[in-house]
């Protein structure tokens, strides 16, 4: 019998399928009972926006108005406040009743960059009985003043700040733009953070050459997108004390696999389901039994980071000699 449990953020969850944030999903609590039924272990919340609360910050309306460390430019492109005011409560409440409706954990996700009514929220989220937090750290950072160590500073700020004013286990959603990612990932452990959900996937926008103007433009993942976190993953694992999670590009039975030999604890999926339907994830799970049971492995933690950094027989791999080794491949042009 193949054990497919794992332990994500204190949580002891059936199986290493997590739903990542995402309206579609998540805003219905008739879609949220569907993928509890259809076998998903876990549930991220859509987010909750720091712009939807920012008439009640007046810490955030201090970073956007004197502060360098913010584009002033940004600020003509946030929605006006007075839409917001019903948000933020109307999500403590989706919160409240998609965990009454589950038996699985749900988890609570606040996206932004900074502390201003995110504490507020956070606690209210806990009290709405969220299993844990997740903040989702969306900063482009486009103004030359601002240092990369100074926009780190805020990020370990802020999830400090956070940790501290809850109880119930934070995890932090990462941009792969950082240039140390693991002493950056180092510093969030120790500010509080339980877990890291590595990437945080940027939308792009796009230009629209008939009527001349930047249009947005949504592009789902495929599986070619998860080599980014699982290389970062697989040399996270055993170096930092906290749960790693791979979201981006999680389609297949084998995808998943790979995340946990990597190192991860859950894999998170959005696009497949908004793709293929919920049927894929008992489809997933079923491929991954066969293939455990195919090659003699008898639970997830057995096989979880078995081809880590730390666990491989070429630790470069990983690194800059994998690169070089890429470049050689090619060698007969067409």
């Amino acid at each position: 019998m193949v054990d497919l449990t794992t332990n994500y953020l204190g949580l002891k969850l059936k199986n290493p399928l997590v739903a990542s944030a995402a309206q579609p999903i998540s805003e219905k609590l008739e879609t949220a009972k569907r993928l509890e039924e259809a076998g998903i272990a876990a549930l991220v919340m859509y987010s909750l926006f720091e712009e939807q609360v920012i008439h009640e910050s007046l810490e955030l309306d201090h970073y956007l108005s004197n502060a360098t460390d913010f584009s002033r430019e940004v600020t003509s492109y946030y929605p006006q406040t007075g839409n917001f005011t019903l948000a933020p409560e109307a999500y403590i409440e989706a919160v409240n009743k998609t965990k009454k409706a589950l038996k699985i954990p749900v988890i609570g996700s606040l996206n932004g960059v900074s502390t201003g009514g995110w504490i507020k929220y956070a606690r209210k989220i806990e009290e709405a009985g969220a299993d844990a937090l997740e903040l989702n750290l969306y900063y482009l950072a486009t103004d030359p003043m601002l240092t990369g160590s100074e926009l780190e500073d805020n990020y370990v700020t802020l999830v400090g700040d956070v940790c501290k004013s809850i109880k119930i286990p934070v995890a932090v959603k990462l941009s792969p733009f950082l240039t140390a990612i693991p002493n950056v990932a180092k510093r969030l452990t120790n500010a509080g953070a339980k877990g890291l959900v590595l990437f945080n996937r940027f939308y792009q926008p796009d230009i629209d050459l008939e009527n001349l103007e930047v249009v947005p433009n949504l592009v789902l993942s495929d599986s070619n997108d998860m080599r980014l976190p699982l290389r970062w993953i697989a040399i996270l694992y055993g170096r930092i004390q906290a749960d790693l999670a791979l979201t981006s590009g999680v389609h297949t039975a084998e995808d998943v696999l790979k995340a946990m030999m990597a190192g991860a604890s859950v894999a998170m999926m959005t696009s497949v389901l908004l793709q293929k339907g919920f049927d894929q994830v008992p489809a997933v799970l079923q491929d991954m039994e066969k293939w455990m049971i195919d090659h003699e492995y008898t639970s997830v933690q057995q096989m979880k980071g078995s081809l880590s950094q730390k666990s491989v027989r070429e630790p470069a791999a990983f690194e800059r000699a994998n690169y070089m080794k890429i470049l050689h491949s090619f060698k007969d042009l067409p």
